[in-house]
């Protein structure tokens, strides 16, 4: 049987004669958080905390000292911490979410040994190959521990080499062009994680990972289609506002099946910035602007009016 949840709760007491004290005491059973819940809370939040500050510790080492640390001190420490965090990974007896916490941090210190590997030898610091090699490195691990935060450290990763690439590389690609391949890119991966765990009957990603996907996916492609409305004519333009709008219906669709706010939040917010560059590109005339003011006022309080209206409804 399914966990109770807060909402069935509010509907239950809506629709029968249950007496506030067993609603009390079903929602402290069953909804708060008790004693042993925030200490585990607390626990793994502090331990995550002081893992990055350690990590970070260790970077800000480098940076300062740099000049007084002889380059195999430099490339040293940074090994040497990678392989004890190993060692630990795979023969201590910690918990799984503390492994994946400390994995995280060995994917971050594989950065920095590629960064102070490229400072030392001159082979870019800031390169896109770094990142490139840095990304290649971890995705073993990435895909054994199944980790979000350390999925979220690796899609960033995989949008920074991609952006490297057209900017050290690529000069030919417009701003569209580039665009387009991160909006695709993100909406691939947002899709898989909402599609395969139900597949391969796994646990669904925390909301908020999705959630972080799904805004990345929508920023890409309406700076994509602002770009492409204000620039000259690139075919990747035709092709980017094709798929955005596809996914647009394709996300309101799954929004309302699903009951999930964020998502046409997102959506409807994109649709008002993309028409308002639109209308902007038309005309940039005082009177112009000053209904594209009152265009944004009024959809703004159209949308936050209607996602009110639904949240009730769907809370009933």
């Amino acid at each position: 049987m399914a966990k109770i949840n807060r909402e069935d709760i509010q509907i239950i007491n809506r629709h029968s004669n249950w007496s506030q004290k067993n609603i009390a005491k079903t929602l402290k059973e069953n909804i708060y958080n008790n004693a042993s819940a925030w200490h585990q809370f607390l626990k793994l939040f502090f331990l995550a905390l002081g893992i990055s500050f350690i990590t970070f510790g260790i970077i800000f080492f480098f940076a300062y000292n740099w000049e007084e640390l002889h380059k195999f001190t430099k490339i040293g420490l940074i090994e040497g911490l990678l392989v004890l965090v190993t060692l630990i990974l795979l023969f201590s007896k910690i918990s799984l979410v503390t492994k994946n916490i400390l994995l995280t941090a060995s994917s971050i210190l594989v950065g920095v040994l590629l960064a102070v590997f490229g400072q030392i030898y001159q082979t870019g610091a800031n390169a896109y190959d770094l990142f490139l090699g840095w990304t290649l490195l971890i995705t073993l691990w990435v895909i054994v521990s199944n980790f979000s935060p350390l999925w979220l450290i690796y899609i960033t990763l995989i949008n920074t080499t991609l952006i490297l690439y057209a900017q050290q590389v690529a000069y030919n690609w417009s701003g569209v062009t580039v665009f387009t391949l991160l909006f695709t890119i993100n909406t691939l991966l947002l899709l898989s994680f909402i599609a395969l765990p139900a597949l391969i009957k796994k646990p669904n990603p925390p909301g908020w990972f999705t959630n972080v996907l799904a805004l990345a996916s929508v920023s890409f492609g309406t700076i994509g289609i602002v770009s492409g409305i204000f620039e000259n004519y690139d075919p990747f333009f035709v092709l980017l506002l094709f798929l955005v709008l596809s996914l647009y219906a394709v996300g309101v669709w799954y929004a309302l099946r699903i009951k999930n706010s964020f998502y046409l939040s997102i959506i409807s917010f994109s649709c008002i910035v993309i028409v308002s560059a639109f209308l902007l590109k038309i005309s940039e005339d005082a009177g112009m602007v000053f209904f594209i003011g009152l265009f944004i006022i009024a959809s703004v309080t159209l949308v936050i009016k209607t996602l009110i209206d639904l949240q009730k409804k769907w809370t009933k």
